[in-house]
């Protein structure tokens, strides 16, 4: 079994994971789909700057996935252009911080659309077309937050958990087809959410970046150490692979031991 030929599409891939995992499938063979809702001549460069590195063929389309009708679009688009989605990604996510009693109504049905209701529309979408071709890989982004919960988050814990049990109920439904869905469950990875913490950090204690960044961690992963985003699209990129045929329906961790501690 080989990768190559094969059309990947990464939700939410302009940067940070979806980024990373994009470059890890092209160099395996893919055609790449980057998806954001970046202006197209940002898109573009990106879509360009990801096949000079990594070969192969990248483009970039825009959706905005609170809205059906464009990840309708998106994937009728691909389907149009390249056959229909072999790999899908869903890694495109939305936060917000707030108590539930103060959490903005819009802020809690943007986060619903955005991180589960669109896995759902893309992989119903995607689904048919895998099991007529006999192939297809599907990776929800699910969190350490599936597993456990953190206060003035319930956006991101709902959404991310709820992922897990889409994950398997896919997974079982799909088990004769050579198609498996599968979720990653990462630790903390440097975002801008983290940025913004380590920066009031610096300012409110006077610490230097890098032991602000060591408190930061320390609380949450053992490791004393972000995840590093090549890492999680590395095993991506393996369940993907030939001896990811025989895993689906799981929820695996890549968290520097925080689940363990």
């Amino acid at each position: 079994m080989t990768l190559h030929g094969k059309i990947a599409l990464i939700t939410g891939s302009f940067g940070g994971i979806g980024y990373a995992t994009a470059g890890k499938l092209a160099q395996a063979g893919c055609t790449v789909v980057l998806h954001g809702i970046e202006k197209i001549h940002d898109g573009i460069a990106a879509a360009k700057r990801l096949a000079e590195a990594h070969g192969g063929h990248a483009v970039y389309l825009r959706a905005d996935l609170t809205v059906v009708d464009e990840i309708e679009f998106l994937m009728t688009e691909i389907a149009a252009r390249f056959g229909g989605v072999d790999v899908l990604v869903n890694n495109a996510v939305v936060r917000s911080f707030a108590p539930v009693e103060r959490f903005a109504v819009a802020d809690w049905d943007r986060a619903l659309a955005v991180n589960l209701s669109a896995a759902f529309h893309t992989i119903r979408l995607a689904v048919a077309g895998m099991r007529a071709r006999g192939f297809g890989r599907i990776v929800n982004m699910s969190s350490v937050y599936g597993d456990f919960a953190i206060a003035d988050r319930i956006d991101y814990v709902t959404t991310k958990t709820a992922l897990l049990g889409l994950t398997r109920a896919v997974a079982l439904e799909t088990l004769a087809d050579n198609i498996t869905c599968n979720a990653i469950c990462p630790g903390a990875v440097h975002t801008p959410a983290s940025e913004r913490r380590i920066q009031e950090m610096i300012a409110a204690e006077g610490l230097e970046r890098e032991a602000a960044i060591k408190r930061f961690v320390a609380a949450r992963q053992p490791t004393g150490r972000f995840i590093d985003p090549e890492n999680v699209a590395e095993l991506i990129l393996f369940l993907c692979g030939p001896a990811g045929r025989d895993i689906t329906g799981a929820a695996l961790p890549i968290d520097g031991g925080w689940m363990a501690s």
